[in-house]
């Protein structure tokens, strides 16, 4: 196996350029080198002016995410030994707007993520001298899934709808709303409806699937969309049947 690997990186640096051109950077292709290694050594050694998040390299703040060879990935969890002999290409998230080389704008995901509620809500809390509110472990199974995201927005970088309909929620605000809605210990169901069932929310999901395959903890968003919709479609029928015990 070679001892170095090249890497074409995306750059855009708003005051030289007019759109991202692709920088080509040699790396030593070690056996236990993240591709974010390689850009680190590319930044401590060859040019410093590259510019990139990262933060945890556990695959735990989802920060590092970037497109990998045409896929969305968490660079601390991908290694430069998948693509030899390479070269490997690194552009940012797709479907964002590049802040920066490697750096994107997700204010876009901090807007709507509050508008689904991604808390506890109840409506009446019992005081803290009874303790706490306990579970059995069917009724963590219920959501425990859907708590695993880490807000990486690899989702939303392979959403095709959210390419195309940047108005969409998206995958993983409607996953982390489902995360709250299936606690047993939560009653905002009924306040994140009206957000989830517009034609914003999981109506405009296709179920193309995308979103979980990118997924790297494994949260399927896909199947928490399917799974919501099912539930405002039941709701639906039911106030349509039963007017009144709706109200």
């Amino acid at each position: 196996m070679a001892d170095r690997i090249t890497l074409e990186v995306a750059r855009f640096r708003p005051e030289l350029d007019t759109e991202p051109v692709l920088q080509s950077y040699e790396v030593p292709l070690r056996e236990h080198w993240a591709v974010l290694d390689g850009l680190s050594y590319i930044k401590d050694h060859l040019d410093g002016t590259l510019s990139f998040r990262w933060s945890c390299r556990m695959g735990i703040c989802g920060s590092c995410g970037m497109t990998v060879n045409g896929d969305p990935q968490l660079t601390c969890a991908t290694f430069l030994t998948d693509y030899a002999p390479g070269p490997i290409r690194i552009e940012p998230l797709r479907n964002f707007p590049v802040v920066r080389d490697l750096i994107v704008d997700i204010d876009d995901f901090m807007a709507k993520l509050p508008t689904v509620k991604p808390w506890l809500i109840r409506d009446v809390h019992s005081p803290i001298e009874e303790g706490e509110y306990l579970q059995t472990p069917d009724e963590l199974d219920e959501y425990k899934q859907y708590s695993m995201c880490i807000n990486c927005m690899l989702c939303y970088s392979a959403c095709p709808v959210y390419a195309l309909e940047p108005t969409f929620i998206g995958p993983a605000a409607i996953a982390l709303a489902q995360r709250y809605n299936l606690d047993s210990r939560d009653e905002g169901a009924s306040e994140r409806a009206e957000v989830l069932a517009s034609p914003e929310g999981i109506w405009s999901c296709t179920f193309v699937g995308e979103c979980s395959a990118a997924c790297p903890k494994g949260v399927d968003p896909a199947g928490a969309i399917q799974r919501y919709k099912l539930t405002a479609a039941t709701k639906s029928i039911k106030d349509l049947l039963m007017p009144r015990s709706a109200r």
